[in-house]
């Protein structure tokens, strides 16, 4: 009888003891660190996860927040941290690592309006003349997003840039798209979700950009996030050419794959350097900050719109 309290007991304390490890992970403090500046490195909301932070370290933290040199800390997991609500997705591997690292001390959050809204970014670069626009955009957008509270997926086609059949390796990746854009909508079910993806040609910061954004014709909430989108760039008048009152559809095949298969509402915009536009493109000069400041818009007040109606 002894011999099985003993083994209840030594279960008991395994099972305990691993339950608690997994509930923080440990970070060594630099120079000049306190508890509110680590928080801040790790992506951590400070003023909610302070009480936390004390506890799993108050055998190390004698008074104030003053923390000591080259000494370890436990720092909570949480769903919240801006490492886990913005995340780079390689599609091949199905694995995910934070966007931001060095910036997140800088970075806290502007408001929790965005909370239950899910975004997935696709980036194509179709040269190397792109010299990181679309990219630099893009990071801009997804910090935008999860300041706000959302959870931010970013991925690309970085992977398939030296391929030898670049039709085949395009198709492929757009199916690892699918997985695991449709994994991820599972998980968060419920959640208001949407899909942007950024396709650029010969995009250069010089010369004016012809923008143009798509929806799938069978999709209401697509149109609506696309409309939404180009409507902003609209009332802030930054083209003089006409805008079509309704954006463009789907026509190529890799666009109605995706728009067919994955599960969230999908819209595309492209990017091209040229100065001669359509009705339905929208002229303007490429300054990174203002074009991701008229994106990250377009993507809220979606959502926002839809939450109000609702």
């Amino acid at each position: 009888m002894r011999l099985k309290l003993s083994l209840l007991f030594w279960v008991w304390a395994c099972t305990f003891i691993l339950g608690q490890e997994s509930t923080y992970y440990n970070v060594v403090a630099e120079q000049g660190d306190g508890i509110f500046s680590l928080l801040r490195k790790q992506g951590l909301d400070p003023a909610k996860h302070y009480g936390e932070f004390l506890e799993l370290n108050s055998d190390k933290i004698a008074e104030g927040t003053a923390l000591k040199l080259g000494e370890e800390y436990r720092v909570p997991y949480a769903d919240d941290s801006l490492k886990k609500t913005g995340v780079m997705v390689e599609t091949v591997k199905d694995s995910e690592t934070p966007i931001f690292d060095k910036e997140l001390a800088q970075m806290s959050l502007k408001s929790d309006k965005l909370k239950d809204a899910v975004y997935y970014l696709i980036v194509e670069n179709s040269s190397e003349t792109d010299n990181g626009f679309v990219n630099d955009v893009t990071q801009r957008i997804a910090r935008e997003l999860i300041l706000n509270g959302a959870h931010v997926y970013v991925m690309g086609d970085h992977l398939i840039s030296d391929s030898e059949d670049k039709e085949v390796s395009i198709d492929n990746t757009f199916g690892d798209y699918v997985q695991v854009i449709n994994k991820r909508y599972i998980k968060n079910t419920g959640k208001y979700q949407r899909v942007l993806l950024i396709r650029t040609e010969n995009v250069i910061e010089k010369g004016n950009m012809a923008v143009a954004v798509y929806h799938y014709d069978k999709s209401i909430q697509g149109q609506r996030f696309a409309e939404n989108i180009q409507n902003v760039f609209r009332e802030n008048n930054v083209s003089s050419t006409t805008i079509d009152e309704s954006s463009l559809v789907f026509e190529d095949k890799n666009s109605l794959y995706l728009a067919t298969n994955i599960l969230p509402a999908i819209s595309i915009m492209t990017i091209e350097n040229t100065s001669q536009t359509s009705k339905s493109k929208i002229s303007l000069k490429p300054n990174k900050k203002e074009f991701a400041d008229l994106i990250s818009n377009g993507i809220i007040n979606d959502y926002v719109d839809l939450e109000f109606e609702n």
